[in-house]
């Protein structure tokens, strides 16, 4: 889909808040309420916009630390990709899952109530995904940046 300056208008403003009524969004953005509203509902089908939810704070629900890890594969054939990746979508603790190049096959970000808490997450989770021979955890010291989403480039809207 091409987005055109108003779409990424739209998206800005939904960006900094995905609760704005469409009313307020089309004022914003120099349309009609109709206009916007069908703007909308076409970015919501193109898949420009893939959804409205809340972020809730992992600290606030008591997982105060963030585990970077780094998993090898026996191999990278379809199945054992596939496998993999079934498996992992089942965790609650796995935040974000990367299928990577180089030297380990995935990165994962994982939520962890404390370190007592991630030893069962790698006993009971990561351990027993299948086709796993190496596991590689960092913790995470400090957050600097957790983006939403990518700026939109201000010269483009």
């Amino acid at each position: 889909m091409q987005l055109d300056s108003i779409d990424l208008a739209i998206l800005t403003v939904l960006q900094t808040d995905g609760r704005i009524s469409n009313a307020a969004l089309a004022e914003k953005v120099g349309l009609s309420p109709s206009a916007c509203s069908r703007r909308l509902d076409n970015l919501e089908k193109s898949g420009a916009i893939r959804g409205y939810h809340a972020r809730v704070s992992n600290k606030a629900l008591g997982y105060t630390m963030t585990v970077i890890v780094h998993i090898s594969l026996s191999g990278q054939f379809q199945k054992t990709l596939r496998e993999f990746e079934e498996a992992v979508r089942r965790c609650p603790n796995v935040l974000v899952c990367y299928l990577m190049s180089g030297e380990y096959d995935y990165i994962l970000r994982v939520a962890a109530k404390d370190l007592a808490d991630y030893e069962r997450i790698h006993r009971d989770w990561l351990s027993s995904l299948p086709h796993v021979v190496k596991i590689n955890s960092s913790f995470a010291l400090r957050e600097i940046i957790d983006r939403p989403n990518v700026g939109i480039d201000a010269s483009l809207v």
